[in-house]
């Protein structure tokens, strides 16, 4: 049976976090292990999931886990990896999960030598879009017109570096398998999961996680928000494998992005001329996707 997020295991390994409500980060870590199982070894960042997770003595990780420093989940990942491997061991799958600061930014050598390993591990970035466990600081990751506690004007085109593109990162490195997805649409989501738990090398995830503290918007918009940046083309869902690349879902018409930036606080002071920025942008970034190396996906989930 295909899985979806109707078939997903009943036994959960991420219960009793201290998370914020709506915390996108925190379901991701709860689909990935439910998908991944009981066998699974994780590596977690000085960031959210470690602070919401590793809370003794209520420790909500049910696998064997481990806090990594900031700038080393990738190393960390390899050693783990790599005695997984020196024992024959073919049923352990081992994960971590980092925000964007600690990938975009303060892990991203860190990810781009574990890449270059070759070991069989899953990274997963949780992207939040800002370093939001220390103060919601700018991040490599944060789109533009965004406010911060280190932006807080926003939306500065002389001064914003777009928002850093991960996926191609990661397939400039060769390895067999990455991907983008969002909670919004969960099938894909847990396809790929799946998908990269099968690879045998690295795999890169890249999902998009929404937090309601940082954005500054309600507790239950989470999956909403997931779907709309999808749906405004903002967020592509996107595999790179066998060196092509898919795109899963290709929308014939791009929602309006005031759908998507509507209720998020960190948007309050953004422009209409602001908004066709972004809209410039997003449609640069699709026509540059349709000319690379495309190969076409239908997929049935989206409809």
């Amino acid at each position: 049976m295909s899985i979806s997020i109707k078939t997903l295991p009943n036994p959960e390994h991420f219960v009793g976090h201290k998370a914020c409500g709506g915390c996108g980060g925190s379901l991701i870590v709860r689909w990935v292990l439910k998908v991944l199982g009981e066998k699974t070894h994780v590596v977690i960042p000085a960031g959210c999931m470690s602070a919401v997770g590793f809370i003794y003595p209520q420790m909500a990780l049910g696998v064997n886990a481990i806090i990594s420093p900031f700038a080393a989940t990738g190393a960390v990942l390899s050693g783990i990896a790599a005695v997984v491997r020196a024992k024959g061991l073919t049923d352990v799958p081992v994960v971590g999960f980092a925000g964007d600061g600690a990938t975009a930014d303060i892990g991203l050598q860190s990810l781009s030598g574990a890449l270059d390993r070759r070991e069989k591990i899953i990274y997963i970035c949780y992207d939040n879009e800002a370093y939001m466990n220390t103060g919601i600081q700018k991040s490599g990751a944060t789109p533009w017109g965004v406010r911060t506690t280190t932006s807080p004007r926003g939306f500065r085109p002389e001064l914003d570096a777009p928002k850093k593109d991960l996926l191609r990162i990661a397939a400039a490195h060769g390895i067999p398998y990455a991907a983008t997805a969002s909670v919004g649409y969960a099938n894909d989501l847990l396809k790929k999961i799946e998908k990269a738990g099968q690879v045998d090398g690295p795999s890169f995830l890249h999902i998009f996680a929404p937090c309601p503290t940082g954005w500054g918007c309600e507790a239950d918009a989470t999956v909403q928000l997931g779907k709309s940046v999808v749906d405004t083309g903002l967020w592509p869902l996107l595999e790179w494998e066998s060196r092509q690349l898919t795109i899963n879902r290709q929308p014939k018409k791009f929602a309006p992005l005031e759908e998507y930036l509507a209720g998020q606080g960190r948007y309050r002071n953004i422009t209409e001329d602001e908004i066709a920025a972004l809209e410039a942008v997003r449609d640069r970034n699709w026509r540059e996707l349709r000319a690379w190396n495309i190969h076409s996906s239908v997929n049935p989930d989206f409809g």
